[in-house]
């Protein structure tokens, strides 16, 4: 794996499964808003990422995919911290329904996949990491600590 700073992000290049807890950690160092979104198609480990993202920040709880109970709050030394899989959500009145705007304002630590569905939630700029696939066992991993919401790349299938 090499990473390269620059401009404001953080760049990995062939990342590997071993290589996740220095790309998780330096993630958090740079991390700047509570809100943080991972950008990447179905299946280029978006859960993956977040899981080892949770176990670097103190979780007290392993990470899974939430896909079905949507909202996963996990605790630790630092407080609280919400792992988000939107996948589900079809229409933002969902979102509203469970609340969704009420974690978003809680200000704890939140890291949302498939964060389009609840747009009208986010704040007005939020960190993004972007996962690209490069082969099986590599991928290809941006963070940006700050963007506007609306330059967000969109880069699922």
């Amino acid at each position: 794996m090499s990473s390269l700073m620059e401009n404001n992000s953080i760049s990995f290049y062939g990342v590997s499964l071993s290589d996740l807890p220095d790309v998780a950690k330096a993630i958090l160092n740079t991390s700047v808003h509570a809100v943080n979104l991972l950008q990447a198609p179905m299946g280029s480990g978006k859960t993956t990422l977040c899981n080892e993202l949770l176990k670097q920040w103190g979780s007290d709880s392993a990470g899974s995919s939430p896909t079905f109970s949507l909202i996963q709050e996990h605790n630790g030394p630092q407080g609280t911290l919400f792992h988000v899989d939107a996948y589900r959500i079809n229409h933002e009145q969902e979102a509203y329904d469970i609340g969704f705007e009420e974690y978003i304002e809680s200000g704890h630590p939140m890291w949302i996949e498939w964060a389009e569905r609840v747009e009208s939630f986010l704040p007005y700029r939020v960190g993004v990491v972007y996962i690209r696939w490069e082969s099986e066992n590599s991928r290809n991993i941006e963070f940006l600590p700050d963007v506007v919401v609306s330059e967000i790349q969109r880069n699922h299938e």
